[in-house]
């Protein structure tokens, strides 16, 4: 049985960005721990990632990462891309369980462990088990607030983590 934790949203608007992700880890269907820290400033903080899925799968692959954005520094995107190239090559790393969501200034990309690398049309994405409820929460109150990102990614997390049993309301987020 992994360990897994849930539920990362990131959302563009008006020139920030921000992504939140909450403090749930699940180990089966009990509460492992509730104020863990799924984001992670990279590349000298120019660069967050957040992460859910299994958790010791989502640390190599953050580790992976890392070493992709120092090989190419300038173009997240590229660092991205190969990334997802090794992963679906590699043995082991095609068993890794988790998805990240990476963020810099000006690009916002979802990778997932079947080597998709996307970027969303209107700069907002999740993952993890309450992801969808997130997603859809953050997109009605960007198009019907005028919030700005970081409170947006809080008030939807907060919506996500009362539909979702392994989202809670420990929401940390970090903005660029």
């Amino acid at each position: 049985m992994k360990s897994r934790s849930t539920t990362i949203l990131t959302v563009r608007k008006g020139g920030a960005v921000a992504i939140g992700g909450d403090g749930q880890v699940t180990f089966g269907s009990s509460i492992m721990k509730a104020d863990a820290r799924k984001i992670r400033r990279l590349l000298d903080g120019r660069v967050l990632v957040g992460f859910a899925g299994s958790t010791a799968d989502a640390f190599a692959l953050m580790e992976r990462l890392e070493a992709r954005l120092k090989d190419y520094p300038q173009n997240i995107t590229r660092a991205a891309v190969e990334l997802a190239k090794e992963w679906r090559t590699d043995r082991a790393l095609r068993k890794l369980e988790a998805m990240a969501i990476v963020v810099s200034a000006n690009e916002t990309l979802l990778i997932s462990g079947n080597g998709d690398v996307v970027q969303p049309t209107d700069g907002i994405a999740a993952i993890g088990s309450g992801g969808n409820y997130a997603l859809a929460a953050a997109k009605a109150l960007a198009a019907h607030s005028g919030l700005s990102a970081k409170e947006i990614v809080v008030e939807a997390m907060k919506i996500a983590s009362q539909i979702d049993i392994y989202t809670n309301d420990n929401i940390v987020v970090e903005e660029l």
